[in-house]
């Protein structure tokens, strides 16, 4: 990580604001996501050096909240939700043929980096089951097939 880049002197100067306290670490996770739009191993072997935390600690709490990404995003994201409406509405063929027509796995990237999938437990928005989430536009009432259209109106395919 660059001592030079922007990024890391903004997340240096919010845990100095926090004192380093090791109860700031969630709020830290926050910003540095917000900056970084992911985490890698270096940025948290940082975060967990300057707050004096246990990496495995550190790692335990990114990893749990299933908004923050452990992996760099490909250009476009689809993300379903697979909250219990949306399960039971039959999101899990959408994510289906996702994985099929763009040769794609869940919480993977295609080899291009153009397009990320990734599930959510729930978005909130259980009488539209189910939803995908496309770059941020929430498909209420979704079909695989409005979904495919979607993606490939997006991605140019």
């Amino acid at each position: 990580m660059s001592k030079e880049d922007r990024r890391l002197l903004i997340l240096e100067r919010e845990m100095k604001a926090r004192m380093y306290q090791k109860s700031a670490l969630l709020e830290i996770l926050h910003l540095a996501h917000e900056l970084y739009g992911y985490f890698d191993k270096e940025l948290l072997n940082y975060i967990s050096e300057r707050l004096n935390l246990p990496p495995s600690h550190v790692y335990g709490v990114a990893s749990f909240y299933h908004l923050f990404k452990l992996k760099k995003p490909g250009e476009h994201v689809v993300s379903a939700c697979m909250g219990t409406a949306c399960y039971v509405s039959g999101v899990e063929e959408i994510i289906s043929a996702i994985e099929r027509e763009f040769n794609i796995k869940r919480g993977g990237s295609t080899p291009d980096g153009k397009l990320s999938l990734f599930i959510t437990r729930c978005i909130g928005a259980c009488a539209m089951a189910p939803n995908v989430t496309v770059d941020n536009e929430v498909i209420g009432k979704a079909t695989k097939e409005i979904v495919l259209k979607r993606i490939k109106d997006i991605i140019g395919g």
